[in-house]
């Protein structure tokens, strides 16, 4: 039996038939852009999350864009990021004209360590922007008083993380505004790109409401007095009526997550030469295991015995940070990061996995270690 790391086709036959039906009505009803099917995503969403305003955009990147012109983010500036992360966040403050400055992980989650953003700050810093992984937010309670402390915003890059929670607040509800992705890998995965940014902010909402949309009002038209430079960012009507359908849901499809990462948590605990992303339940933490990701001593020669088992891997981003891309002018020296992106592995997680499947992965991990 072989298990890819992500079965693309398989996210589509779960529920074709229902797919197939909103896909068609919503285009045979000529609703295409920014229509109800939008209206009532970000309204189901905000619901979800528990937070005032969500704005459906394009994409994830596009997302943090607008957060942070409509912050006021401008050369200059410094915003901290960790340089574990997927490219995304960082490309954002570069076009926003801003600095990042990545830094070192935490190495008991493998997220940003609180201490290292700390130690980072300067009069230029400007913004701290956690980037919750994997499905886990990050260390927020820290982060926050750090920023208090500072007098500086907090943005959360959220795209791997809906549905996650630290002390019962939802990742990217915590700062000043948050942004989600719905790529189709995502857990809240759509059939194209798309993306989201919720805050509890009525300022900010206005602003990336406006900005989206080449800085239209409610009415969708551009008026004389304009004072926005937009943009097009708008989310695609039918990748929005796909996601409402989605939300109804994702709460069974988290939960098929967490129960498989409870097996490979319980499967593989006594392998020697792992490490192991924090458990389903562990403490304040609600983890929606976007990914399991794992570290391993023997991490080339696992995946090597994966793939001949059929059984597909991936080794996050390249398997490199943010600091090591030299040709974009980055010059840190970060080992806890380094280390980590020598040894991690990602491990099939999805929710349309079969039990038979994931005792295949369980059976395989513990051949290689036998």
């Amino acid at each position: 039996m072989n298990v890819p790391f992500f079965d693309w086709a398989a996210y589509f036959n779960e529920r074709a038939d229902q797919f197939s039906r909103i896909m068609i009505g919503t285009a045979s009803a000529g609703r295409f852009i920014l229509q109800k099917d939008v209206d009532e995503f970000e309204a189901g969403l905000a619901a979800f999350v528990g937070v005032k305003h969500v704005i459906a955009v394009a994409d994830g990147t596009n997302a943090i864009l607008l957060g942070l012109r409509a912050s006021g983010i401008k050369a200059g500036d410094e915003v901290i990021l960790p340089s574990h992360s997927f490219i995304a966040a960082a490309q954002s403050v570069h076009h926003a004209g801003a600095t990042v400055v990545p830094v070192e992980l935490a190495e008991h989650d493998w997220l940003v360590s609180p201490e290292a953003i700390e130690a980072a700050i300067t009069p230029r810093t400007r913004a701290i922007m956690p980037v919750h992984v994997n499905g886990r937010a990050c260390q927020m309670p820290a982060i926050m008083e750090i920023a208090r402390r500072h007098g500086l915003e907090v943005f959360e890059d959220s795209a791997q993380a809906a549905g996650a929670k630290v002390d019962d607040q939802p990742a990217g509800g915590i700062g000043r505004w948050g942004t989600y992705s719905f790529y189709p890998s995502k857990t809240l995965g759509c059939f194209g790109d798309a993306g989201a940014l919720v805050t509890n902010d009525d300022d900010i909402a206005e602003t990336v409401r406006a900005m989206r949309n080449h800085g239209a009002n409610r009415e969708k038209s551009i008026p004389r007095d304009v004072s926005i430079w937009g943009s097009n960012s708008r989310m695609d009507n039918i990748q929005a009526a796909i996601l409402v359908y989605k939300l109804s849901y994702y709460a069974e499809a988290i939960e098929r997550r967490r129960v498989i990462a409870a097996r490979y948590d319980e499967a593989f605990r006594d392998l020697p030469g792992l490490r192991l992303p924090p458990p389903p339940e562990d403490g304040a933490y609600f983890d929606i295991y976007q990914n399991y990701e794992l570290c391993s001593d023997r991490r080339d020669a696992l995946r090597a015995y994966l793939a001949e088992q059929g059984i597909g891997t991936i080794i996050q981003w390249g398997g490199f940070g943010i600091h090591q891309l030299r040709g974009l002018g980055f010059t840190q020296t970060l080992p806890k990061t380094d280390k980590f992106f020598r040894e991690s592995l990602l491990l099939p997680m999805n929710h349309v996995l079969t039990n038979d499947q994931v005792d295949r992965v369980i059976v395989a991990m513990r051949a290689f270690h036998g």
